[in-house]
């Protein structure tokens, strides 16, 4: 009867330390408060994406993660920015006597 009441005792033992590693590495800790269904905050602007554009994008969230629609959007205007700035800098070295344009702002 010890036995058994000893083999339980540990079998709790070891299904709490498990439910408490769980609990923290798949913990949810989300920082930012969940959306109403249906609303998208994924914004970027049309041209000359900043780093400031790019920390503030959120995605709605779903049951397993982000919206992958979402996701795969920003990721493509993402990588066409990144191409078109590769392309400019690829123009201005190819001919480094041209004269540089520059912004104003």
């Amino acid at each position: 009867m010890t036995s058994a009441l000893i083999y339980l005792l540990v079998m709790v033992l070891v299904a709490a330390v498990v439910f408490l590693l769980a609990s923290l590495l798949f913990g949810r800790g989300e920082e930012l408060e969940p959306l109403p269904p249906g609303a998208s905050p994924t914004r970027l602007p049309a041209e000359d994406v900043t780093p400031d554009d790019i920390r503030g994008l959120q995605f709605q969230q779903v049951f397993r993660g982000y919206k992958m629609t979402e996701v795969d959007w920003a990721v493509e205007r993402l990588a066409a920015e990144v191409e078109r700035l590769r392309a400019r800098v690829a123009e201005l070295e190819a001919d480094p006597d041209r004269e540089v344009e520059r912004d104003p702002a």
